[in-house]
């Protein structure tokens, strides 16, 4: 939806932001960097073990602002690092407009979390190319049926795969996906334990067990810095 107007006269999209907050990145190819954190509204997946389905739901709280409002609110806090999360980034029907605003400013390095299910290619063409995070939900999940395998043919060395495990079936299944499209040496891949789930350890003896190289381990570190149901860290 455009309703507003900035003071050139231009119609601005509205956003539906459950939270903008300044923090470290938690996982992925940055983890322990500075970064401004977006938020949005809503997602298309349903995992059984979402650690931010409060931000998911329709009537979910949030903030309406425009994409003139979420740079200027990035701009102002010093943080060159964006990170697009949600809920599901991809699926809010204006995020193209955020990211060619975004994309706009030179010092700003835009990195996109998506669960995997919608084709990133559509979002590749911006002079200052975001970085793509990229779930692949295993079948601890329950959604593995969603995910879009066609993201896997046009990744490059900038983005990263996640691979999210329950159990020993899903670091088995992480494997094939792992190997059926030569992850390891095209991007950087991770594999991170549901937290509470499965311990750390098991998917350490996996990776020696099958020699998996190019693969790292990653906790979610903001879940050792805070509380696990903390909010805007």
């Amino acid at each position: 939806m455009r309703t507003e107007s900035n003071e050139m006269g231009n119609v601005m999209a509205e956003f539906h932001v459950a939270e903008i907050f300044e923090s470290i990145n938690g996982e992925g190819r940055f983890a322990g960097e500075l970064a401004s954190f977006v938020r949005l509204k809503g997602c298309n997946l349903h995992c059984s073990y979402c650690d931010t389905a409060w931000a998911c739901t329709g009537d979910a709280s949030c903030q309406v602002v425009t994409e003139e409002q979420i740079c200027r609110r990035v701009l102002d806090s010093g943080i060159r690092r964006v990170t697009l999360t949600g809920g599901e980034p991809l699926a809010h029907p204006e995020i193209e407009v955020l990211l060619k605003r975004l994309s706009e400013e030179e010092s700003l390095q835009v990195e996109i979390e998506t669960n995997g299910s919608i084709p990133i290619r559509p979002f590749r063409h911006y002079k200052n190319s975001p970085s793509f995070t990229i779930d692949y939900k295993l079948p601890g999940s329950g959604m593995e049926e969603h995910m879009c395998d066609e993201n896997f043919r046009g990744i490059t060395s900038a983005d990263t795969v996640k691979f999210v495990v329950s159990h020993r079936a899903d670091l088995e299944r992480a494997e094939q996906v792992m190997t059926e499209y030569s992850l390891s040496d095209r991007c950087a891949v991770f594999f991170s334990p549901v937290f509470g789930l499965i311990e750390p350890v098991e998917i350490v003896e996996f990776l020696r067990e099958r020699c998996l190289n190019g693969v790292k381990l990653q906790l979610q570190l903001h879940k050792f810095i805070w509380d696990s149901q903390t909010r805007g860290v």
